[in-house]
């Protein structure tokens, strides 16, 4: 009985006696349940990242796949779709509090080049350009006696692009060093009057980045009077800096506050943010979707054609509109002229506007992502086939209306409560308006708030009025035409401006006399 007895109370104490526990098992437990709560809470945050990755990818197929098998086999009687896979998976906006998702996908003009009829509009194009270099060539030898291509136009365009390049340098060092300590400092671990100090600090650090980027390149520009082409490179730079610098904080720092709680993400890496400064893109990720190799062909014949567009670009404005604009101030003013003006200046509008996209979203973007192997280049969507002009204004850049979607209209509307869907929008347009105009004013170096009125005036009421209801062929050939008329528009007016700022300049500068167009008054 001794034995049995004996064994039952050893059992007893194993069971029920706290004491016998090894010193430290119960707090080790302890702690690890908060460790666990978090690892818990962030495999939370990863599987949502992951299943937002995977719907859009998933969609993204299923879309091609209908698009595909409507194509092989139509329906009788109906007619087929013109849209391709890209605008049927985004032909309307997505749903408030979506992210913008990345996946690996081609831009769509290469899709679309791969299709002989499409090739040849592109050759059309190509020899648009051999027969201004034919014209030009001819009228140089006729005139002078001489086969020289006179390129006076581009020189002076890019006139001092030495200075413009150096400016960037401080530029470009500001946006790599600022935004990233700044984030570090709020996000380092440390009591509550530290933190404070250190995120007043990276606050002064990033006004101090601000004023830079605001400042520096206006200085250059109006102190030694750049020309316009060199003046596109500040003010691009300038803007896309300052919408990253605003992607990288307004992605991070909800992470680095919820980490310092407790939960969260901690400080994205230098790599990471030295990455984002040069793919396509304006919405920070920590990481993207990559291409496995770099093809160098590509982006040689990308960067040839951009170089192309540019040439292209030259030619028009000296062929068609400088013989046009350049003594029109000396006339007098008449409303035929002005009329007779814009509907000539349809014509280079239109092709500029087919330049500027090409050689930018398509030749340009491409080229980047090829030489960082970024992967999603779709950079632009099927805007062409637009039938309204909120579908216009959602596919011509699709860089640039991401952001304007996240940090503009989505943030808006969570400040308004999400109801105020047409004042988030109205903001958008504002914004968008505001540095539009900005661009045209900088790169001019005057002010004639033509770009302002037609995009936020008409293109809003366009906008509010051709929406996404409106469908068919003749809605199209609308949109064209008041393309056609709204690039004629700027085109002409710009052109006047330019040539009444040399032909009539002021006696003394003053501030009415800077805002006031001088192609109202300039009869020189």
């Amino acid at each position: 009985m001794e034995p049995g007895g004996a064994h039952v109370r050893r059992r007893g104490g194993l069971c029920g006696e706290q004491e016998e526990h090894p010193p430290g098992q119960g707090d080790t437990e302890t702690h690890r349940a908060p460790d666990l709560a978090q690892w818990m809470q962030h495999m939370e945050a990863v599987k949502r990242r992951l299943l937002e990755q995977a719907e859009g990818q998933l969609r993204e197929l299923l879309d091609r796949a209908m698009w595909e098998a409507v194509q092989s086999h139509p329906l009788q009687g109906k007619p087929l779709p013109s849209a391709p896979p890209h605008s049927l998976s985004r032909a309307r906006e997505p749903p408030p509090g979506k992210r913008k998702v990345f996946i690996t996908r081609k831009s769509l003009l290469d899709e679309l080049m791969e299709v002989q009829h499409f090739r040849t509009i592109y050759h059309m194009f190509i020899a648009g350009l051999c027969v201004f270099i034919i014209s030009a060539l001819a009228i140089d030898f006729t005139d002078d006696d001489r086969l020289v291509l006179e390129l006076d136009l581009l020189i002076f365009s890019f006139g001092q692009l030495p200075l413009a390049l150096v400016t960037w340098v401080p530029m470009f060092l500001s946006t790599l060093l600022v935004p990233y300590q700044a984030l570090r400092l709020w996000a380092w671990p440390s009591s509550s009057r530290a933190w404070a100090l250190g995120a007043g600090l990276g606050c002064a650090m990033l006004a101090a980045h601000a004023t830079l980027l605001c400042a520096l390149p206006v200085h250059v520009a109006v102190q030694h009077q750049l020309p316009p082409a060199s003046r596109c490179i500040l003010v691009f730079e300038q803007v896309r800096f300052l919408m990253k610098t605003y992607s990288f904080l307004r992605e991070s720092v909800p992470g680095i506050l919820s980490s310092r709680g407790g939960e969260g993400t901690q400080a994205p890496s230098f790599s990471s943010y030295l990455y984002f400064l040069f793919c396509p893109t304006l919405i920070y990720r920590d990481t993207y979707p990559r291409t496995p190799s770099i093809r160098w062909n590509y982006v040689a014949k990308n960067l040839a054609q951009a170089l192309g567009c540019v040439l292209y670009a030259c030619f028009i404005l000296s062929r068609l509109c400088v013989p046009v604009f350049a003594n029109m101030s000396r006339e007098p003013f008449s409303t035929r002229t002005l009329v007779l003006s814009i509907l000539h200046a349809t014509l280079p509008g239109i092709f500029m506007l087919f330049l500027i996209f090409f050689a930018f979203l398509h030749c340009w973007l491409n080229a980047f992502a090829e030489m960082l192997r970024f992967g999603d280049r779709m950079f632009y969507r099927d805007w062409w086939n637009s039938t309204s002009f909120s579908n216009y204004y959602r596919t011509w850049n699709v860089v640039v209306h991401d952001w304007l979607y996240g940090y503009v209209y989505q943030d808006g509307l969570w400040l308004l409560g999400g109801r105020a869907r047409g004042a988030a929008m109205l903001g958008v347009f504002l914004v968008s308006a505001m540095v539009h105009e900005y661009i045209f004013c900088f790169v001019l170096g005057f002010f004639y708030p033509v770009m302002f009125m037609l995009f936020l005036v008409i293109g809003g009421l366009l906008n509010f009025t051709m929406n996404d209801q409106h469908t068919g062929p003749a809605w199209n050939v609308l949109m064209w035409t008041l393309l056609f008329l709204g690039q004629g528009i700027q085109v002409s007016l710009y052109c006047q401006e330019w040539y009444a700022q040399r032909h009539c300049p002021l006696p003394q500068t003053s501030f009415w006399g800077l805002v006031t167009p001088r192609s109202w008054s300039c009869h020189a």
